[in-house]
């Protein structure tokens, strides 16, 4: 579908939007993915040690300024690839819509790079110089994700590297930074956040399927179908779950961690959403649900783990 700007006619942006144009860009339900494993790093370090609060702020703040750069990329690119119209569904689509000049995302994107690099810096000044290949890793894979010759959303492997490098990389290099180490626990722990995240990855793909079929994209969705990748989303859920369970029951993580259940709400609302709705429009509630349960989840397993450290 060609988009308005495309076909010669460009969009009038609307004043009265302001700063709220600029803030849906960054695709806010999206920064939980970012904050989620910087809390939950911080939380398992704590048994650790003191908290370094410099490293603290400066890991959050360039996971979100990646988080946030990563989303205008896409927006970008899915802009030049001709992927979106002022039709797009969510808030994608705002060069389309709001008539934001495309150079002007790109470039706020790699401004959002130049300010995590720079924190990168301090945060490897006071911890260990070898993160800077690891960091520098997790933001190429966020610029291919959508950008390059052969973007990672074309492929199957979405849903695996965003799950891998923006959910349990980001805990491992928290934890690490105000550790000095990375242990079995950390590893362990984790482990269901970079399984909800790469649900995020793959709600976005149900939801979008029909428009990425058409448009030659080959991702675990397009792949499985519809169905089954909702069967699989709902085990990815599931597995979270009982993950947590299988580490209070071998005394891994304290009782308080079982607070998770309390967010099991927003998957079932996912699950539902998706089964019920058949176009995107009405597949969006589903795919907020679940990245509200990594946010839920991952706000109460990081207060379970607090809490245990005292109690």
């Amino acid at each position: 579908m060609q988009s308005n700007l495309q076909q010669g006619s460009k969009p009038v942006p609307d004043s009265n939007k302001g700063f709220q144009v600029w803030w849906q860009m960054t695709r806010p339900h999206t920064l939980t993915a970012a904050f989620v494993p910087v809390l939950l790093g911080t939380a398992l370090a704590l048994k650790e040690g003191k908290i370094h609060s410099g490293l603290f702020l400066a890991m959050l703040i360039a996971s979100l300024l990646i988080q946030a750069a990563t989303n205008m990329f896409n927006e970008y690119y899915d802009f030049k690839r001709g992927l979106d119209s002022e039709h797009s569904v969510g808030i994608g689509g705002t060069i389309v819509r709001d008539g934001i000049k495309p150079k002007t995302v790109l470039r706020l994107a790699l401004s959002f790079y130049c300010i995590a690099l720079l924190l990168g810096v301090y945060i490897c000044i006071n911890s260990s110089w070898y993160l800077a290949l690891v960091g520098l890793i997790c933001m190429a894979v966020g610029y291919l994700y959508t950008g390059g010759p052969m973007p990672i959303s074309y492929t199957p492997f979405g849903e695996v590297l965003s799950g891998l490098f923006m959910g349990m990389f980001i805990i491992l290099i928290t934890f690490y930074i105000q550790t000095g180490s990375v242990t079995t626990g950390s590893v362990l722990f984790s482990i269901p956040i970079f399984i909800l995240i790469s649900a995020i990855n793959l709600s976005n793909n149900i939801r979008d399927l029909d428009g990425d079929k058409e448009n030659g994209r080959k991702t675990v969705a397009v792949l499985l179908g519809k169905n089954r990748a909702v069967t699989l989303l709902a085990m990815m859920f599931i597995f979270s779950y009982l993950w947590v369970l299988g580490l209070i029951i071998s005394g891994a993580a304290p009782i308080w961690t079982a607070l998770v259940i309390l967010s099991t709400i927003k998957p079932i609302k996912a699950i539902k959403g998706f089964k019920k709705g058949s176009l995107p429009i009405q597949m969006a509630p589903a795919m907020k649900a679940t990245a509200q349960t990594n946010t839920f989840f991952g706000l109460l397993f990081a207060v379970g783990i607090f809490v245990g450290h005292y109690f």
